[in-house]
C-alpha cells in the first residue's frame, strides 16, 4: 500500500492521527521525501529510539535551531548552509561562539549531562512546588475576569497569559516585557516549525525575533551579573562546583527554548484539555464530580492530543526499525503523538478519551535524557487551571465548532477557542 506522509503539511496539521493510524498499519518506518527523514511511529519504536542516545543522536535538532529546516545536512545542503549563516550573522554574538555553544535539546552524552545537571537547579521539584500558590492567584485573576464576559477566547484570555506570566516572574522579566515574550515565542514557533519552516529566516521573521530576544537576554544577563536575585536567570549565570556557566550565547537559546517550551507546552496542554472536555462530557461530568481525577485528565489529554507532536533524531549507524533499514546520518522523525495513540500498546481504546486510562508511560514529555525539563511546571500549571475551570466549563459552549490550530506542525494546540455561556 503506497502512503503518503509529510510531517510538514497543513492536511497533517490539522488531523494528523489518521496520517498515524496508517503509518502504524502500513509503514510504521516511513520516508517522508519532503523533509528527507524516516518517521517512526508505532510506541515501542519510538520508546527505542528515544532510549539510544548512541545510535540516535540529538544533534539532529541543532539545524532547527538555527534557521535551517530540520532533516537537512547544512555540509551537502549549500542553500540551507546559507540560511544558517544568515541566521547566525543576524544574532548579537560572534559565530564562533554559536558553533560552539552547548544547548540543552542538540547535546548527547558526555557534553548534555553538566548541561542538564545546571539548568536542572531552576526545575527542581522543590521550587516547582513553591510556585503552587501563585499559579493558583494567576489562574483565579484569569478566570476573575471570564466570568464578568458572556463571550471569552479561552485561549488567549487565559491558557496563554498563565504559563506567560509565570515563566516571565521565573525569569525576571518586568511585566510591561511580556507581551514582547509571547510575540516572540510565535515568531520562533512559525518560523522555525510552523508555515516558515523552509522560508529564509530574515524573510520569515525568524532570526529578527531570535535577535530580539538575544538582545534582551544581553541586557538582564549583564544586570543580573551585576546584581544577582532569586530568579531563574541569575541562577544559570552561576556555576558551583565545577560547573561551566553559560554563556550569553547559551542562555539566549536556552531562554528561547523556556519560551517555546515553559509557553507553549502549557498553552496547548490547555487549550487541548478544554477541547477534549467540551466534546466529551460524560469525561467533564466525571471530573467535575470527582476532583481526584484531575491529575489523570492531565496525564490523557497529554497522551490523547499531545502537545508536542514529534522530536527529531539523526541516526549515527546503519539500524533496522520494525523491519526497515534507516542509513546512517539519516535525520528520524520520531512521532510521539502517534505512539501515544498506538493500539498495540494502549489498547482498542487507544484513539479515545478516557479520564480512567492507566497513562503509565506516556512519551509526551519524551524519554531518556532528554524528557522534558519543564514537565513538572506544565503538569503543576494544567492541573491548577483545570481544577480551576471545571466548573465553569460545564455552564460553555463552543461559538465555532472547527478548532483552527496554531501555525506549527511540531506543537499541536488550539488558536482561538472562541466560548460563550450556554442559553
Amino acid at each position: 500500500m503506497h502512503v503518503h506522509y509529510e510531517p510538514f503539511s497543513a492536511e497533517v496539521r490539522d488531523d494528523p492521527y489518521s496520517f498515524y493510524a496508517t503509518l502504524r498499519e502500513h509503514a510504521p518506518v516511513h520516508f517522508a521525501e519532503g523533509v528527507g527523514a524516516y518517521c517512526v511511529s508505532r510506541f515501542e519504536d519510538v520508546r527505542a529510539v528515544l532510549r539510544d542516545a548512541e545510535r540516535f543522536s540529538s544533534d539532529a535538532m541543532r539545524t532547527l535551531l538555527l534557521g535551517a529546516p530540520p532533516g537537512v545536512d547544512p555540509q551537502s545542503d549549500p542553500v540551507a548552509a546559507q540560511r544558517m549563516l544568515a541566521f547566525a550573522q543576524a544574532l548579537p554574538f560572534p559565530l564562533e561562539s554559536l558553533i560552539t555553544s552547548r544547548n540543552l535539546i542538540a547535546e548527547d552524552p558526555p557534553r548534555h549531562g553538566p548541561l542538564r545537571n545546571l539548568v536542572n537547579r531552576g526545575f527542581t521539584p522543590r521550587r516547582i512546588a513553591a510556585w503552587e500558590a501563585r499559579v493558583r492567584a494567576v489562574a483565579r485573576e484569569c478566570m476573575a475576569a471570564l466570568r464578568t464576559r458572556r463571550e471569552f477566547d479561552l485561549v488567549h484570555d487565559l491558557a496563554i497569559p498563565l504559563p506567560v506570566t509565570i515563566i516571565s516572574e521565573m525569569l525576571g522579566v518586568e511585566p510591561a516585557r511580556r507581551h514582547e515574550f509571547k510575540q516572540w515565542s510565535d515568531q520562533l514557533v512559525a518560523g522555525s516549525t510552523g508555515s516558515g519552516w523552509n522560508s529564509d529566516p530574515i524573510e520569515s521573521g525568524l532570526a529578527g525575533a531570535m535577535r530580539s530576544l538575544c538582545e534582551y537576554v544581553q541586557g538582564v544577563a549583564a544586570e543580573r551579573r551585576r546584581q544577582p536575585g532569586n530568579d531563574l536567570v541569575s541562577l544559570l549565570l552561576t556555576a558551583q562546583d565545577g560547573e561551566v556557566a553559560l554563556s550569553d550565547a547559551e542562555l539566549a537559546f536556552f531562554v528561547a527554548l523556556l519560551l517555546v517550551a515553559g509557553n507553549e507546552t502549557t498553552t496547548n496542554l490547555i487549550g487541548n484539555a478544554a477541547n477534549a472536555l467540551l466534546r466529551h462530557p460524560a469525561a467533564l461530568a466525571r471530573v467535575r464530580a470527582d476532583r481526584s481525577l484531575v491529575p489523570a485528565l492531565v496525564e490523557e489529554v497529554l497522551r490523547f492530543d499531545s502537545p508536542v507532536q514529534f522530536v527529531f533524531r539523526r541516526s549515527t549507524c546503519d539500524v533496522d526499525i520494525a523491519g526497515a533499514r534507516v542509513p546512517a546520518n539519516s535525520h528520524v522523525v520520531v512521532l510521539l503523538g502517534s505512539a501515544n495513540r498506538d493500539e498495540r500498546h494502549w489498547g482498542p481504546t487507544a484513539a479515545s478519551f478516557d479520564v480512567g486510562r492507566d497513562t503509565t508511560g506516556h512519551l509526551a514529555f519524551g524519554l531518556g535524557n532528554h524528557f522534558c525539563l519543564g514537565a513538572a511546571l506544565a503538569r503543576l500549571e494544567a492541573r491548577i487551571v483545570l481544577d480551576e475551570l471545571l466548573d465553569e466549563l460545564a455552564q460553555l459552549e463552543r461559538c465555532h465548532e472547527r478548532v483552527e490550530y496554531v501555525d506549527s506542525f511540531l506543537v499541536r494546540g488550539p488558536r482561538t477557542l472562541a466560548l460563550r455561556r450556554a442559553a
